[in-house]
């Protein structure tokens, strides 16, 4: 199943515990931030072919995001989304400047951390809202393995690690962040 497929049951998000509820608002923010992640890259990159690539993995994410706009109520969002529109715009505008191989390298990256986070989440979520997590997550998964296998055979390079490296603590203090705030 796909997050295209999902059928959002009727209930409160608030009557899934503090903590769950805190996992919820995180994926929110996390999915404003891989909006503003593609339209960043967009905004910046000539590159045809990161172009499609982005374009492609936009119209998911922005169903991801209408996904759980319908589901969290505005009280149980993050309160910092603007930080994380804008932040997602310009990670994805800083790899689109540094080219496809950087464009695929970090969204490589960025879907890594976001398969984790939501893996993390999967022993506290139930029924609907476990099957709402796989879901997501399986679109995530696809979009790394698009970005892994465009960016190409071989390993990354000491500055590609070293930036893979950022990615991935600059998204787990940004979901920190978003289950508190």
């Amino acid at each position: 199943m796909t997050s295209s497929d999902f059928v959002l049951p009727e209930f409160r998000v608030e009557s899934l515990g503090r903590r769950l509820c805190a996992d919820l608002r995180s994926d929110h923010a996390g999915e404003t931030g891989a909006v503003g992640i593609y339209k960043g890259m967009l905004a910046v990159s000539r590159d045809a072919e990161l172009r499609v690539f982005a374009v492609s993995h936009l119209a998911t994410e922005e169903q991801h995001l209408a996904l759980l706009d319908g589901w969290v109520p505005p009280a149980s969002r993050s309160r910092l989304l603007p930080l994380w529109s804008w932040s997602g715009w310009m990670l994805g505008a800083l790899a689109g400047l540094g080219g496809r191989r950087v464009g695929y390298v970090t969204i490589n990256a960025v879907e890594q951390f976001v398969i984790s986070h939501y893996e993390e989440q999967l022993p506290r979520a139930q029924g609907e809202v476990r099957r709402l997590i796989r879901a997501l997550q399986d679109d995530e998964a696809q979009h790394q393995e698009d970005a892994e296998r465009r960016a190409g055979e071989g390993r990354l390079n000491w500055v590609e690690r070293r930036w893979s490296a950022i990615v991935w603590r600059g998204s787990s203090m940004a979901v920190a962040l978003a289950r508190m705030v």
